[in-house]
C-alpha cells in the first residue's frame, strides 16, 4: 500500500461536517433555529452506545442540537411507536433516527415505517427507498451516499465502469447499486449464493464489500488497478476492527481502497449530518443552498 491509493474518509468526512457547519452557523445567523437530530436507542448494545455517541459528538460539533431518547430493552413495540411519534410532532425536531439493530421482540420495518418521511435521515423509509429507485432521491441512506461522495472527493471517474456491489441488503447494498448505475456504471449485484464470486470481482472497476463477514475478499478477488470500498465493520478476536476485504493483501493491487476504520464509517457519520441539515432547510422552506 502506499498513502497515494489510500481513499481518506476520515478527512473527506471532516470537510463535509464542516460544511454542514458553516451551512448551520449561517442559518442561525439569519435568524432560524438550529436544526434537531434525535436518536431513539433502545437497550444497552455496547456497539449501538458507542455509534450514537460518536453522532452525537459530530452533531454538537457541526451546530445540531441533540434531542435523544435512551429506552429500556424490554419496551414495548406500542411504547416505542408513541416515543417515534411524539417526535414526529416535535417541531424542533428536523431529523429522527433509530439505531439499528433493535432488540427481538421489536418489529423494525414497522418502527421504520413509523417514522415521518420529511424526518427521514437515515433514508430507510419506503417512500426514501422508493424515491431512490426512481432516479427521484429524497433522503440517500448514509453509508451508501457517503461511499460516493467518498468516490467523487477522490476523483474517480465511474462513467462507463463495471462495478460490482458484495452484498444485497436493503440498507447499503441495494441503495448502493442504484446509485452506481445512476453514475452511468455497469452494475452487478453479488450475495451468498453467488457461484463462483471472484469471477464476478475480478471483472470489476469498481468493488464494494458490504457483507459482514471479516476479510473475506482477498486478491484472489481482485485484479490490478481495481478500485475498493470496503463497508464491513467486524470486531475480531483480538477486539480490532477489520473489514470485509484483506486489506494487508487486497491494497498492494487496488488502484484506491478504502482502509478500515478511517474510511468509510466517518462517511456515513458526515451524511448523517448532511440528511439532517437538508431536512432542516426543507422543513423551514429555505432556498436551496448548493
Amino acid at each position: 500500500m502506499t498513502e497515494s491509493n489510500l481513499l481518506d474518509g476520515k478527512g473527506i468526512a471532516l470537510k463535509v461536517r464542516e460544511q454542514v457547519r458553516q451551512q448551520v452557523e449561517k442559518r442561525v445567523a439569519q435568524g432560524h433555529r438550529a436544526p434537531g437530530l434525535a436518536t431513539v436507542l433502545v437497550g444497552e448494545d455496547p456497539a449501538s452506545q458507542v455509534y450514537v455517541r460518536n453522532k452525537h459528538r459530530a452533531a454538537e460539533k457541526a451546530g445540531i442540537v441533540n434531542f435523544h431518547k435512551e429506552l429500556p430493552a424490554d419496551i414495548s413495540q406500542q411504547g416505542l411507536l408513541q416515543v417515534i411519534d411524539e417526535l414526529n410532532n416535535d417541531d424542533a425536531v428536523d431529523g429522527i433516527l433509530c439505531q439499528l439493530p433493535l432488540p427481538k421482540h421489536l418489529d423494525e420495518d414497522a418502527v421504520i415505517m413509523a417514522i415521518d418521511p420529511q424526518k427521514d435521515v437515515d433514508g430507510f423509509h419506503p417512500q426514501s427507498t422508493s424515491a431512490l429507485y426512481q432516479g427521484k432521491p429524497n433522503f440517500v441512506p448514509c453509508t451508501p451516499k457517503g461511499c460516493m461522495v467518498l468516490l467523487d472527493e477522490a476523483g474517480i471517474d465511474l462513467n462507463g465502469k463495471n462495478a460490482v456491489v458484495v452484498g444485497r441488503s436493503h440498507i447499503v447494498g441495494k441503495p448502493m447499486a442504484h446509485l452506481l448505475l445512476g453514475a452511468n456504471c455497469t452494475v452487478t449485484i453479488c450475495h451468498s449464493r453467488t457461484q463462483d464470486l471472484a469471477s464476478h470481482t475480478r471483472k470489476a472497476d469498481v468493488v464494494v464489500a458490504a457483507v459482514g463477514r471479516s476479510e473475506m475478499l482477498t486478491d484472489e478477488h481482485i485484479s490490478e488497478g481495481t478500485v475498493v470500498i470496503d463497508v464491513g465493520i467486524n470486531r475480531g478476536e483480538d477486539g480490532k476492527l477489520r473489514g470485509d476485504v484483506d486489506f494487508a493483501k487486497v491494497s498492494p493491487v487496488a488502484k484506491a481502497i478504502t482502509p478500515v476504520p478511517g474510511g468509510v464509517g466517518p462517511m456515513t457519520i458526515a451524511m448523517l449530518m448532511y440528511n439532517t441539515c437538508l431536512a432542516h432547510q426543507r422543513r423551514l422552506g429555505i432556498e436551496d443552498e448548493s
